[in-house]
């Protein structure tokens, strides 16, 4: 019964890390995968509501929650025939925010996985990201 209750107490310990470290984040950007949405808070103030792409039938976009890993203001896709990614935030593995020229798709699950921005919003939360530091911003997956 110790154990029981000992492995429960745990993991609730670790969902609330989890919460705690997402809120200590200067810059969050909660990505909404059934709303196709990316909301940026700083401060927990919302500063932006803007339309994404994320994954297709067939790919997934992971959900959870991360620090960016590296920025690049201009990356070329290793996997996808060199595709540009303009203003890349990676955040888990080889998954970023980064800009598109596929506007027309953004607000419906259209990529590889990657969360697709326009290019000026991607732009814009580069900058942010930048500014704050990846070490204080959060991207949050969810459905």
């Amino acid at each position: 019964m110790r154990k029981v209750l000992f492995a429960a107490l745990a993991i609730c310990g670790l969902s609330l890390l989890g919460a705690g470290t997402a809120a200590a984040a200067s810059l969050v950007a909660q990505v909404d995968i059934s709303n196709q949405t990316m909301t940026v808070l700083r401060h927990g103030r919302v500063l932006h509501v803007w339309k994404v792409s994320t994954a297709r039938d067939g790919f997934v976009t992971p959900r959870g929650s991360w620090r960016p890993t590296r920025i690049h203001k201009m990356w070329r896709s290793r996997t996808y025939d060199d595709a540009p990614m303009p203003y890349a935030v990676f955040y888990h593995g080889g998954y970023a925010v980064h800009g598109t020229t596929a506007v027309k798709a953004l607000g419906r699950p259209a990529s590889h996985g990657c969360v697709r921005l326009a290019t000026p919003n991607a732009a814009e939360f580069y900058s942010l990201v930048q500014e704050v530091g990846p070490g204080n911003t959060q991207i949050v997956v969810v459905n």
